[in-house]
């Protein structure tokens, strides 16, 4: 397969609206660096289609007031380009006190934990804010919580999954919709020589029985929609995080928990994103 790059020029405040638009509109994923958006579209999609879609997403951004003028670049990637963009973006990276997030062809530095991420088409390789927040909270949550189940919602490449395996849980299992990111998890697991991790394609419902920990980094209202199947995943008394909050935008998702019966442990904030502790 071969995709189309479209690199976005966005302040901060209009990144994760942005995001939104594109997702809704058929991107296969997003990854946000230095005030810009990389966002990639299957070439299957036809660029006249594509580009309708991206000036659709523009033209909202602009006329919501988040952004007077928004610019864009787009280039053809072949599968061979693609990988190729990945190796000479992609660097490894330290998280937390022991994680060290590593492509296939590099490796960890002795006393580091490797997490080993081949993203493919999917994102979560421990460069956004928000995925690295919470691979550092699962690292610390990982001495209050019971070792035993970890569910991600969303999962994405499977970084939260095989990071929570690594850190001392029995069981992982990651879900999300995409295939394409179901493919990646499955063979980033493979990479990591895991076992006991489950990756689900599909919804939540997908995943069985509760867990000791649950995570979910997604946007503010896509966590307000899963909340009530966030909770029931749950055991009583156990912890779920939940990321990808912009700050200004977590009472409503306070509200939105706090009416299933959790209560928050934890408000943790970098100045931008939001994550909440709650508990069971």
């Amino acid at each position: 397969m071969s995709y189309y790059e479209f690199i976005f020029e966005v302040v901060p405040e209009a990144a994760e609206t942005l995001t939104q638009l594109l997702s809704d509109r058929g991107c296969l994923g997003v990854y946000e660096r230095e005030h810009r958006l990389f966002s990639y579209f299957p070439d299957s999609m036809g660029i006249e289609r594509i580009r309708k879609m991206v000036a659709e997403s523009s033209l909202a951004i602009m006329t919501s007031g988040l952004q007077s003028d928004l610019s864009y670049s787009y280039s053809y990637l072949s599968e061979r380009d693609w990988n190729e963009t990945w190796k000479k973006k992609y660097q490894p990276i330290d998280v937390g006190e022991t994680l060290t997030i590593i492509p296939p062809w590099e490796t960890a530095p002795d006393g580091r934990t490797a997490i080993i991420i081949d993203p493919g088409m999917a994102f979560g390789t421990g460069h956004h804010e928000t995925t690295r927040f919470c691979l550092a909270s699962i690292e610390r949550l990982c001495r209050q919580a019971s070792h035993g189940r970890f569910c991600d919602i969303g999962t994405g490449t499977g970084i939260l999954a095989i990071a929570a395996r690594k850190l001392g849980f029995a069981e992982a299992a990651g879900v999300d919709i995409d295939p394409l990111a179901v493919d990646a998890a499955r063979r980033n697991v493979r990479l990591n020589e895991l076992d006991n991790v489950i990756i689900y394609e599909g919804s939540i419902e997908k995943t069985t029985g509760h867990f000791d920990l649950v995570a979910a980094n997604l946007l503010s209202e896509t966590l307000k929609a899963l909340a009530h199947e966030i909770e029931a995943r749950m055991k009583p008394h156990s912890l779920a995080l939940l990321s990808g909050i912009l700050t200004g935008q977590e009472d409503e998702v306070i509200e939105v928990f706090s009416a299933l019966g959790t209560a928050v442990e934890e408000k943790l904030s970098d100045g931008r994103w939001i994550s909440l502790v709650i508990r069971r």
